[in-house]
């Protein structure tokens, strides 16, 4: 199975259209971002809280962007290069 065909099961099983390729590149983006800079398990937590916000009218450009840009600076804070 596919990443596309997973979507578009996952989204048919919650009545939601089809994810575009670009929206999953965005939350996948997201995932690696916060797994790598954050902790592992911020990941899918941070996927779930982007729906949260996309939900009350965010975009899913604007609301992943704002969690890859504190994920970065929570990775130089650790790092002790921010």
């Amino acid at each position: 199975m596919t990443l596309d065909e997973w979507a578009a099961l996952a989204a048919a099983e919650l009545g939601l259209d089809a994810l575009p390729t670009d929206d999953q590149r965005l939350v996948l983006d997201l995932a690696r971002e916060v797994a790598h800079n954050t902790v592992r398990p911020g990941a899918p937590v941070s996927a779930y809280l982007v729906g949260l916000a996309v939900g009350r009218g965010a975009s899913l450009a604007e609301a992943t962007g704002a969690l890859i840009e504190l994920a970065h600076r929570h990775g130089a804070d650790a790092s002790g290069g921010g």
